[in-house]
């Protein structure tokens, strides 16, 4: 029955380039990684083209990662990560959708698997200057490059760049960028980052989602949107370690966000909502303080907290804080 399941998900792909029609053209390039520790799996890309996040990175916790670009056909997303979950190694994978595909030639296509096993596809019709480099649990691929040193320079960096996987992925997109990158400049940049293991719960699965849509420099903008999601993991935590009444850890958590994302002073004024929840208004009183100097219409949040619970009802406590 499984080989009957997969013979459908491959030929799947035979309606979608009958005729001979290439899909859009995604001319960029782009990592797909395996993070050998921690077994997350993601993918970053970065392209001349608008929105490119919304077709080239596809990944699925405890299953895999893909990229498909040049002339992008979705379903190699879609698809490779069905034949993946099904059990499919990525190479296999990749291989069986590739004999479906009449316009495999324009395709490129790249995949990595929750065992780390990583394949990529070239076509010979992909715009030239246009290649792909396999590591182990990795692959760097591009297409109408500047110049043929841009994945080799992206497989070099995420090689020697430390950190989590979403670090090492930026990396190599600015080793790219920095070799010259698309020939046709820049637009749009994307990172994907998914645990290696599902936990059950797709919402705290996904580590990294984020896009930049159409931006003259979308990796330095990329960059910054990964720093303020780490802020806001920061965050999650320390709401976290209050309920849990581990203060001390708590405002470690919080003190790391605040660093993360000076300036936003959502950050500190939840903060201060638990501190001032919980009995550490001493603690509090400073940070609503900080926050009402700097954009004073918080100040009005207050009350609205405390009609719905999420402040306590006490007249002396609110006074206090609409004080400061």
């Amino acid at each position: 029955m499984r080989r009957a399941a997969l013979a459908i998900l491959a030929t799947a792909l035979l309606p979608l380039s009958a005729g001979g029609v290439p899909r859009r053209p995604v001319h960029t390039y782009s990592i797909v990684a395996r993070d050998p520790v921690t077994g997350d799996l993601g993918v970053a890309v970065q392209s001349h083209w608008f929105s490119v996040g919304a077709a080239v990175p596809w990944a699925e916790p405890g299953v895999g990662a893909v990229a498909t670009q040049s002339f992008t056909e979705p379903s190699y997303g879609a698809l490779g990560l069905a034949l993946m979950k099904a059990g499919k190694p990525a190479p296999e994978a990749l291989k069986a959708l590739l004999a479906a595909d009449g316009d495999r030639e324009v395709r490129q296509v790249a995949m990595v698997d929750a065992q780390g096993r990583a394949v990529a596809h070239t076509g010979a019709k992909c715009i030239q200057a246009a290649g792909h480099e396999v590591g182990e649990g990795f692959t760097v691929e591009a297409n109408l490059m500047d110049k043929a040193t841009v994945w080799p320079a992206m497989a070099k960096a995420f090689r020697g760049a430390k950190g989590d996987l979403a670090d090492r992925l930026l990396a190599a997109l600015r080793a790219a960028q920095a070799e010259g990158g698309d020939i046709r400049g820049q637009q749009s940049a994307a990172i994907l980052v998914v645990k290696g293991k599902a936990s059950g719960q797709p919402w705290n699965d996904r580590l990294f989602d984020l896009r930049v849509e159409d931006n003259p420099d979308p990796l330095k903008e990329l960059g910054r949107l990964v720093q303020l999601r780490r802020a806001y993991r920061l965050m999650d935590e320390g709401d976290g370690y209050v309920t849990a009444g581990k203060w001390a850890e708590a405002k470690a958590a919080y003190e790391a966000a605040a660093k993360l994302a000076p300036g936003i002073w959502e950050m500190p004024f939840w903060q201060a909502v638990a501190l001032a929840s919980s009995g550490k208004v001493n603690e509090a009183l400073p940070l609503f303080k900080q926050v009402f100097a700097a954009e004073p219409f918080w100040k009005r949040l207050v009350p609205r907290l405390a009609d719905v619970d999420q402040l306590p009802k006490h007249p002396a406590l609110l006074k206090a804080i609409e004080a400061q």
